[in-house]
């Protein structure tokens, strides 16, 4: 008997695991609260309800020079069985 109530309690205080959106969501919070979707703030509100967009909290992508690159951007779900150099000189 202690045991089954030692085993029931450390079931009840055992949480699951859960991602940090799911732990408040409005629904539960007070009327006015909003979470967000963990994006962070390209720029700001002004006092007359505008937004001012600041360009150094813009995300910025650096591409590389992709002129002469050897694989492409796709990759197929039915690939086809092919050889590389590797293969073929190993086999050799």
């Amino acid at each position: 008997m202690p045991l089954g109530l030692i085993l029931g309690l450390g079931r009840a205080m055992r949480r699951k695991r859960t991602s940090s959106l799911d732990i408040l969501s409005s629904k539960r919070a007070p009327r006015n609260y909003y979470k967000g979707k963990n994006c962070k703030p390209t720029g700001f509100h002004t006092r007359k309800g505008g937004y001012v967009v600041v360009q150094e909290k813009l995300p910025v992508y650096v591409v590389p020079d992709v002129m002469y690159f050897k694989l492409k951007p796709y990759v197929s779900q039915c690939a086809l069985n092919t050889t590389t150099s590797e293969n073929a000189d190993q086999s050799k």
